[in-house]
């Protein structure tokens, strides 16, 4: 692993109105590693991802990629560093079959018409290059899908563009434990490849299973970053619920709650 982290973020603040949501956040994510970003509801998780994919310009702040100062104003100026996001609502058409969905909007043409046995071709390579063998057919719609394959079709989506970060806001919500399995591995393996991911997770469980760093945010702060191997779960709760845990954290009098809420969120799951 590289000591220069591939996505970093320095100083971040980010206001709506009278009320800052963010304030001076920093975050670093490696290639090859697993960070997750965890926080209670309200903490500032969804604001900062969008903040990284383009989605809210920050007010303030620096962004690294590749240790390289950027600029990231909308979501092309994102998906052209490479830089992925599979929301929680997974944003897929249940009416199109899965190769449809992994091009739409940015599907491959011959000529006149649709190249569909490319497009289907990338689609196959990508999903063994992820090692999915849950799939039975590509042309299966998704509507036919269990949870646990909806994820791994967003998640495949993600990473057939050549990206180089890709962010899982909760892949785990709502699925059962043999779904739950299937798609943790396949965010390791997505590191394993190569990747750098951030894993916006409640679950501890799945944290300590998949992550090698975790990252907590208290009403707004980034108040640890430290590796999953050198903290606890209880520790992390703790972090998440009161912002410091023994010499972690905040070390002075922590920040109201007015001032690390944000506005009403108009994704799925309301304020994060």
């Amino acid at each position: 692993m590289s000591a220069t982290p591939l996505l970093e973020l320095r100083g971040i603040d980010k206001s709506f109105g009278p009320v800052q949501v963010l304030r001076d956040v920093a975050l670093a994510a490696h290639a090859g590693e697993v960070t997750a970003l965890v926080g209670d509801n309200g903490a500032g998780k969804s604001t900062l991802v969008k903040c990284i994919s383009g989605i809210y310009p920050a007010d303030a702040g620096e962004f690294l990629f590749d240790g390289r100062p950027v600029s990231i104003n909308s979501p092309r100026d994102a998906a052209t560093l490479g830089i992925e996001v599979v929301y929680q609502d997974l944003a897929l058409c249940d009416n199109l079959d899965i190769v449809q969905n992994m091009f739409l909007g940015r599907e491959k043409h011959s000529g006149l018409v649709l190249d569909e046995p490319t497009m289907e071709q990338m689609a196959a390579e990508t999903l063994a290059g992820l090692s999915v063998r849950t799939v039975k057919s590509l042309r299966q719609h998704v509507s036919s899908l269990s949870g646990g394959q909806r994820q791994t079709v967003a998640i495949a989506k993600a990473v057939l563009w050549n990206s180089k970060l890709v962010i899982l806001d909760e892949p785990t919500a709502a699925l059962g434990v043999a779904q739950t399995a299937q798609v943790l591995e396949l965010v390791r393996r997505l590191a394993d490849n190569g990747l750098a991911v951030v894993l916006i997770s409640h679950n501890m469980n799945d944290v300590f299973a998949v992550s090698d760093r975790v990252a907590a945010l208290y009403l707004g702060q980034m108040v640890a970053q430290v590796k999953t191997t050198d903290i606890t779960h209880s520790q992390v709760v703790e972090l998440i619920t009161a912002g410091r845990s023994g010499n972690l954290g905040l070390t002075g009098e922590p920040v109201t709650a007015g001032n690390g809420a944000g506005p009403a969120d108009t994704t799925a799951g309301g304020v994060r």
